[in-house]
């Protein structure tokens, strides 16, 4: 059986935050609660496949939220450069998700019909619906679609063999969780279906959300998708850099061999 190695690359942080910004209703809303953004690689010897695509400095200097190091730059202790990316799964078009697809010019996108029609349609007349997107890199996605550079599934797809994706919807309506087959089992990354492990295992809410019941109903179908709770695997949660073996660099963690401490993640 093949299985794909996985790798967590940590770009960018944010410390300034509390749990009243991670989670609905919760009783300790001003306590610190920091963030951490990732993306991930799959690689089965020559295969190569990057989920989401993180933001660059552009669009930290917009957002004033400073990246700690460029996509790009984050991705070299694994070998890869730009041009060597062909496959890029796009979790959802969020702007820490989407924010440096131009920086991959050569990769094909695999991404939910959903969330292209949800990104471009009414819903972003809405202010709030639209603060997580950037304009720039919906067009970046429009720009790619009209080069053929754009593959759009409907729910459930394979993308390769031993890896799927699977539409959860909540926080952004095409929203995709991404499972892979890993020596230790089937892993889920569940991206923003889940970004931290209390919002799925203690069915806690995230605050920026367009479907409520999407949002809740997706935990349920990360753990139909994992083969165990330890592998599924929260797209900001800090946890994951205790939880997993760190990989090539300080910044890289390796996920396909599951967490080498489970007491971290106060599991159900």
């Amino acid at each position: 059986m093949n299985v794909w190695e996985i790798f967590a690359v940590k770009y960018a942080d944010r410390n300034a935050r509390t749990r009243g910004d991670s989670f609905i209703f919760d009783d300790n809303h001003d306590a610190p609660h920091p963030m951490d953004y990732f993306i991930w690689v799959l690689r089965r010897g020559s295969e190569v496949i990057l989920v989401d695509t993180g933001y660059e400095a552009g669009e930290a200097l917009r957002r004033d939220r400073p990246i700690r190091q460029d996509p790009v730059a984050s991705l070299a202790p694994l070998g890869l450069t730009p041009e060597s990316i062909t496959q890029v799964i796009v979790t959802h078009l969020h702007y820490d998700h989407a924010g440096g697809l131009h920086l991959f010019p050569s990769a094909t996108l695999h991404m939910q019909a959903a969330e292209m029609a949800y990104a471009t349609g009414p819903c972003m007349c809405h202010d709030t619906l639209r603060m997580p997107f950037t304009a720039d890199h919906i067009c970046e996605v429009v720009r790619r679609l009209y080069s053929g550079q754009v593959v759009f599934h409907d729910g459930d797809a394979e993308i390769a063999e031993g890896v799927t994706v699977h539409c959860i919807g909540g926080h952004s309506r095409g929203l995709q969780a991404v499972r892979v087959r890993t020596a230790a089992g089937w892993l889920v990354l569940a991206s923003d279906a889940a970004h931290y492990y209390e919002n799925v295992f203690a069915r806690k809410p995230f605050p920026i959300v367009v479907d409520l019941q999407n949002m809740l109903e997706g935990f349920d179908r990360l753990h139909d998708l994992a083969s165990a709770p330890q592998l599924i695997v929260p797209g900001h949660d800090p946890l994951v850099t205790r939880a997993f073996p760190a990989a090539m660099a300080d910044h890289i963690w390796r996920l396909d061999h599951g967490p080498r401490d489970t007491a971290l993640l106060d599991l159900p």
